[in-house]
């Protein structure tokens, strides 16, 4: 029986050395697998990097919550508005995508579901005015900016920006306006710019800062190369220039300064009557609230005292 002694142990052999085999394969193939998954989860989580801030935390809930409480208290006759469905439309047009490649297409949706009229006469345009403007809108609601809008209201100060790869938004950076033209807030702002433009009608106002050194009107600013240029001069009849001073400063330029000549000039030419006035009182009134005693603030500055 010794032949078959051997040959038993052959195959025990044999066996033995498949079975080697077979578990060394498993561990390489759980290995790879472990490699792989680790290396798709490290690809996943790489965010491209911009020298912006990043979307803002609980972005969600900071629209939606914006959403609800404009259609409720800040313009109820806005309260058939689907404020779930403009979120999520909004979230479609940058999230999973280059935040340098954002596109009109993209945004159009959005503009689509929470577009709204404006009556004929409020709209107040502004540049470089920020908060003196809606300051007055506050205390005057006779005018509406672009922020006093639901798309101005829900987007004002918050920012956002997707990424390529999981999860989808940049929470960490998103593009400055002067690293890609086409990042995910200024497409939205200049569409809304746009929208706002073409909506007004009747007398239209603008606020301007005649206490810039580099001029009031500045033509790379939205309101200079994007909504001067989309006002309907069959809609609008007069374009009244509010050129705003700091209170106690000297005032860099007035109503008959450079830019302020080349704007009218803008204006003209597309047919639109325009009239300007230092230092709109009503507003000036409003910035004497936190200097009253300045002689700026003197209700009739040339009284004797």
């Amino acid at each position: 029986m010794p032949f078959q002694t051997r040959s038993s142990r052959a195959r025990q052999s044999t066996v033995l050395l498949v079975g080697i085999m077979v578990l060394i394969l498993t561990i390489v193939a759980v290995m790879a697998a472990v490699l792989l998954a680790n290396g798709t989860k490290e690809t996943s989580m790489q965010l491209l990097q911009w020298k912006g801030r990043g979307t803002t935390k609980n972005l969600q809930e900071v629209i939606l919550g914006r959403c609800y409480n404009y259609i409720t208290t800040v313009n109820p006759e806005l309260r058939d508005k689907d404020c779930q469905k403009i979120w999520e439309t909004m979230q479609k047009a940058f999230i999973y995508k280059n935040p340098c490649n954002i596109t009109t297409e993209d945004y159009q949706p959005l503009l689509d579901l929470a577009s709204h009229t404006i009556p004929c006469n409020k709209s107040l345009f502004w540049s470089k005015t920020n908060d003196l403007v809606h300051r007055y809108t506050k205390t005057n609601h006779n005018f509406l900016t672009l922020e006093d809008t639901l798309l101005g209201y829900i987007a004002d100060g918050v920012s956002w920006c997707g990424n390529p790869s999981s999860p989808g938004i940049n929470y960490e950076s998103c593009p400055k306006w002067s690293e890609c033209e086409s990042n995910p807030s200024s497409v939205y702002w200049k569409m809304a710019s746009k929208m706002f433009a073409e909506g007004a009608c009747g007398v239209v106002q603008v606020m301007l800062n005649g206490s810039i050194d580099a001029g009031a009107f500045r033509s790379n600013s939205i309101f200079g190369s994007v909504e001067i240029f989309n006002l309907d001069p069959d809609k609008v009849s007069t374009v009244q220039i509010w050129l705003m001073h700091n209170i106690g400063g000297p005032p860099s330029e007035s109503c008959t300064g450079r830019s302020i000549t080349r704007l009218k000039s803008i204006l003209e030419e597309r047919n639109l009557s325009v009239s300007c006035e230092d230092n709109y009182r009503p507003v000036q009134l409003l910035q004497c609230a936190s200097d009253p005693d300045h002689a700026d603030c003197t209700l009739c500055p040339n009284s004797v005292q």
